[in-house]
């Protein structure tokens, strides 16, 4: 194995422990915070100050956010430095790193009196813009991978696409409806499948990196000027 296949091997790994972990740290640690409900309570206040975990939770997040650039670094020597859509994506998986991985870790979702501290606009403004470009990334990836290499891709990055869009209104929606709506007041689960969806996404990536480590050039070449 020489080195650029070793180092998409540990990106891989890198996604993987970055994808599972975070699930395994929200649920392990979630129990060890009284009256956290993983259906009604979001993740950010798993980091909050109030929370009994906090340190180890924002550890993880910052963890997890030099997981995702190690992945970002390694997609984009299995696909291809030099082509756009490649580097836009890897921007995004920067930006999701950045946003979701080290902003929240570092800025918590504090409260006071009842509204939002610095920290936590902060935190809600990176994480917003992280959530953004992870929401993107199917957009750029039907752009990278051709229809012919992997017939079923296109149609699965539409899927994921259109899915997040809708737990991301359902989370939003929250805002709006002050608990008179129980399928609404459970921002926690509408969270989680957002996650989720996208965390299987990233896994799925990861996997056709490590089965064709670098997709044609040419195939790329192709795509990028039609």
């Amino acid at each position: 194995m020489n080195k650029r296949n070793l180092l998409i091997v540990l990106s891989v790994i890198a996604c993987c422990i970055a994808c599972v972990g975070d699930f395994v740290v929200l649920f392990v640690f979630g129990r060890q915070y009284p009256g956290y409900s993983q259906l009604y309570s979001t993740m950010s206040s798993l980091g909050a100050t109030a929370s009994p975990v906090s340190f180890v939770v924002s550890a993880w997040w910052i963890i997890m956010g030099l997981l995702f650039f190690v992945y970002a670094l390694g997609f984009r020597l299995a696909f291809s430095p030099v082509n756009k859509y490649v580097n836009l994506a890897f921007w995004l998986i920067v930006i999701y790193g950045l946003g979701e991985g080290l902003g929240s870790g570092f800025f918590k979702a504090d409260h006071q009196d009842g509204l939002l501290v610095i920290s936590a606009i902060i935190h809600d403004i990176l994480g917003g813009i992280g959530v953004t470009a992870l929401v993107l990334l199917p957009l750029v990836m039907q752009k990278i991978i051709p229809r012919s290499a992997i017939p079923g891709f296109h149609l699965l990055s539409k899927f994921v696409f259109v899915i997040v869009l809708l737990l991301l209104l359902l989370f939003m929606l929250r805002f709006t409806d002050n608990g008179k709506l129980e399928l609404l007041s459970m921002k926690g689960l509408w969270q989680r499948l957002f996650v989720f969806v996208y965390y299987v996404y990233l896994l799925i990536i990861a996997a056709i990196m490590i089965r064709n480590p670098v997709i044609s050039e040419k195939e790329i070449t192709k795509k990028d000027t039609k």
